[in-house]
């Protein structure tokens, strides 16, 4: 019975993300960003559940990333999907189906885990942007400006030119650090030190200006620019 509990676990991961996604196609986004951080929570006790009771399975490892497409992949897609094609739907210059092409990120994230499940080099860091920090960014800017695309006429076009740069940014030769702590110590956590400190800055500033939803865009921004600042360092 103790070899199923992560793999259970795995699946409310997926079943959240499934949720969120028939969440943002009825456009209720907050509602969707809600299931998403549930799923990463479900997401995080999978992996820590299975290290404790010493029941690692390839078929965890599959289903894992098999949920974390549903949830960090076309959950985050079809919000931005949804956000464009609600958005510009009254106005002269409608996406309508159009729309359906910010789910090449979906695409993209699949690939992305696929890439991380064969890549040895990603047990303690990560070779471009993980899954869920990209989810948090779509899904973070989404909820705060649903309709942001009715803006002006450029900016779906701004955001179909974003979604491109998040697609790369996951398959990318990129060097990041992840955040597990093998210690406590300042020597080897500067990085992580530093970007927690940023990010609690960062939530401390949204909160005050009232887009606290907001800050999950901006830390995804501060972590990229920490891991680029980190790998210049390295050199």
């Amino acid at each position: 019975m103790k070899k199923n509990i992560p793999n259970l676990i795995t699946c409310c991961n997926l079943l959240c993300g499934a949720i969120a996604v028939v969440l943002a196609c009825e456009g209720l986004f907050i509602c969707s960003f809600g299931c998403i951080l549930l799923g990463a929570l479900f997401d995080f006790f999978d992996g820590m559940s299975a290290r404790l009771l010493n029941v690692s399975s390839p078929i965890g490892k599959e289903l894992d990333s098999l949920a974390d497409v549903i949830t960090f992949g076309l959950a985050p897609s079809v919000m931005l999907m949804q956000s464009v094609r609600l958005a510009t739907e009254q106005s002269n210059y409608s996406w309508g189906w159009w729309s359906l092409v910010f789910l090449i990120m979906a695409a993209f994230s699949a690939f992305r885990l696929a890439k991380f499940n064969c890549d040895t080099r990603q047990t303690d860091s990560f070779i471009g942007l993980a899954t869920p920090a990209n989810a948090l960014f779509w899904a973070s800017l989404i909820t705060t400006y649903p309709d942001m695309a009715s803006w002006a006429m450029w900016l779906p076009w701004a955001l179909l030119a974003l979604c491109f740069i998040s697609c790369y940014l996951l398959v990318a030769e990129l060097p990041m650090f992840s955040l597990k702590f093998h210690d406590m110590s300042l020597q080897n956590n500067r990085v992580r030190y530093i970007f927690l400190i940023g990010s609690v800055l960062i939530i401390i500033l949204c909160a005050l200006l009232g887009k606290v939803l907001i800050s999950g865009s901006f830390i995804i921004v501060w972590y990229l620019i920490a891991g680029l600042l980190n790998r210049i360092k390295n050199k």
